[in-house]
Formats: C-alpha cells, sequence, structure tokens
C-alpha cells in the first residue's frame, strides 16, 4: 500500500491536506486539540474512519499539553463532524483508559484500523462481482487508517486478480471522487473512469455497472446508512436497474443506539461549497443555499451490510 494520510509521532499529528489533492500533496502538522477539531471540520481529513482516528490522536495531543480537560476536548472533537459516529466510538473508548494510556491506545487504534478495513476487503471480495464498480465520495486508503472500506474491498479484488474498473461519481458539491479516488486509483493502477454524478443512471441504463459500493458514516440498527450526498439516488437508481448495492463499512461505524436513519444526525455545511468552485463564484450572489452533506439510504434498497466479521445482516430485515 503506496498511500497514507496519517502519520503521528508523540506530540505531532501530521495529516495529508485533502483540500490541495490532488494538485499538490501537503502535509498540516497538527499539536493541539483545537487544530485537530478544526482539520476535521474543516475537511483537511475526511473519511469516518480517519476522522475517529484524528480525533483520538486529538485527544492524546489534549493530554499531553494539559491545556484542555478531556471532557471539554471530547466536545470539541464531538462537535466538529456530527454525522459521523466513528468519532464518538473513538472518544468512548479512549475515555476507559488513564491519562499515561491515551497516546498509546490512540496509537493501538490507529493500527487496528487498517487491519480491519483489510479485512473488510476479504469479506467485500467474497461477494463484489467483478466487472464495472461503481462509488462515491472517497472510502479509500485516504478516509481510513489505510486501505479502505469500499474502495479498500475494489483494491482486495484487484490483490486476487479480479478484472475491476472502478467508475467515480465526481461527488458535488467537495469533488471527493474527482480530487480523491480518482488520484487513487491513478496512484495504484486501478482501472477508473470519472463521471458526473448526473450520468450514473445513463451508465446503469447501458449495464455497464455490475455492483454499486458505498461506505457509510453511521449505520442505524435497522440498517439505514448515512453516506454522501447522493448516495441515496444511486441507491433508487441501481434498485430500478437491478444492480446489487453494498455498504461497507467497520462495525465502529454501526450506531446500535440509532433505531433507524430518521434519528441520524444530518450535518449541513457551508454554502460556499455549492456557490464556488477552488475560490471562484460559479453562482449568484445572494443566492439560497441548502447543502446537506450526507443523506440517508433505506435498509430496503440495500443488498448487503459489508464489515470486517463478514456480512452483517440486521435484525428487523
Amino acid at each position: 500500500m503506496s498511500i497514507e494520510a496519517i502519520r503521528y509521532r508523540p506530540g505531532l499529528l501530521e495529516l495529508l491536506d485533502q483540500r490541495r489533492l490532488p494538485a499538490e500533496e501537503h502535509w498540516v502538522g497538527i499539536t493541539d486539540v483545537h487544530h485537530a477539531a478544526s482539520a476535521i471540520t474543516d475537511m483537511v481529513v475526511r473519511g469516518a474512519p480517519a476522522i475517529a482516528i484524528t480525533a483520538g490522536y486529538g485527544m492524546a495531543l489534549a493530554v499531553r499539553r494539559g491545556r484542555v480537560d478531556r471532557r471539554q476536548a471530547q466536545e470539541l472533537l464531538l462537535a466538529a463532524r456530527p454525522t459521523a459516529v466513528n468519532l464518538r466510538w473513538i472518544l468512548e473508548r479512549l475515555d476507559q483508559v488513564p491519562d499515561a494510556r491515551v497516546e498509546p491506545e490512540a496509537i493501538r487504534l490507529h493500527r487496528e484500523d487498517l487491519d480491519t478495513n483489510r479485512r473488510i476487503g476479504m469479506t467485500g471480495a467474497r461477494v463484489l462481482p467483478p466487472g464495472g464498480v461503481l462509488t462515491i465520495c472517497n472510502t479509500g486508503a485516504l478516509a481510513t487508517g489505510g486501505w479502505g472500506t469500499a474502495l479498500g474491498v475494489v483494491r482486495s479484488l484487484v490483490c486476487a486478480g479480479n478484472a475491476v474498473h472502478v467508475w467515480a461519481c465526481e461527488t458535488r458539491p467537495y469533488l471527493q471522487g474527482a480530487r480523491l479516488t480518482a488520484w487513487e486509483c491513478q496512484r495504484e493502477g486501478i482501472p477508473c473512469t470519472l463521471i458526473a454524478d448526473s450520468m450514473a443512471g445513463a451508465l446503469m441504463a447501458e449495464g455497464r455497472i455490475n455492483s454499486v459500493v458505498v461506505g457509510a458514516d453511521r449505520v442505524a440498527a435497522n440498517g439505514d446508512a448515512a453516506n454522501k450526498i447522493g448516495t441515496y439516488t444511486l441507491a433508487v437508481l441501481a434498485k430500478h436497474h437491478g444492480v446489487p448495492f453494498y455498504v461497507a463499512f467497520p462495525r465502529s461505524t454501526l450506531d446500535l443506539r440509532c433505531p433507524n436513519g430518521q434519528h441520524i444526525p444530518i450535518e449541513e455545511r457551508s454554502p460556499d461549497e455549492l456557490t464556488t468552485l477552488r475560490g471562484v463564484r460559479i453562482a449568484p450572489e445572494g443566492i439560497h443555499v441548502w447543502n446537506p452533506a450526507f443523506d440517508v439510504t433505506p435498509a430496503d434498497l440495500i443488498t448487503g451490510w459489508i464489515t470486517e466479521d463478514g456480512l452483517w445482516t440486521p435484525e428487523t430485515r
């Protein structure tokens, strides 16, 4: 694996700035919990597992520097991206250890995520058919501790010798598919074609998609899944065209305290993400904007839930 997005050595967290990709590989150095929370909110780092790992290291920095108590640090990090339940999960794990163990535990959980993602990949490689795979946003090494969730399944298929072609939705408005998934695929030699989000239905109608695989920021107890805005649209299209639709995620993304998708908080982001592109205004001044970062795909549109422990099925199914 040639791609990593998070590095840590005692007292210094380094994040590959994903806002600057693919044009520039720039690393941001972080030494306190406030900067870690800002990096999550501002999407220097993104992807539910990567957000959680960053939050874990943010807690380690808070404990090391001692300028913010642990409860304040937790609240600061929890507010950074409210939809990704992995963030809450890792903070609850770290809450169970004394100060002296926070940093080594954060490091261990980072390594654990890489192993988890490889296992997700192995599970997915057993069920996902070869051929054309449609995905949205970025669910690869950049979004995790390494390897990836949905894109990690693709990596595992390729490693097993299967012929796979990724069709990457550009993923407006933040273009994680165009900027990040396409970059990862090119970097690792995975065949990939970039499409505008609105092209997915036409592509399925032509019979060029054999499966859809996406990630998730939170999966409710009944199987409803919150993922990048536009995922629900893909699920509806896949259902209409008889294309299997899979969600790949670590068990830390499963929120059994959340009964269904109606209870998942959906983050709304700045209008600037929709009205500007790389700092250039593309919409008229004063236009009203609705910019939710995620939507919820109902469980009845999902073919299977791919985890590190095998295929998961909601008890209600």
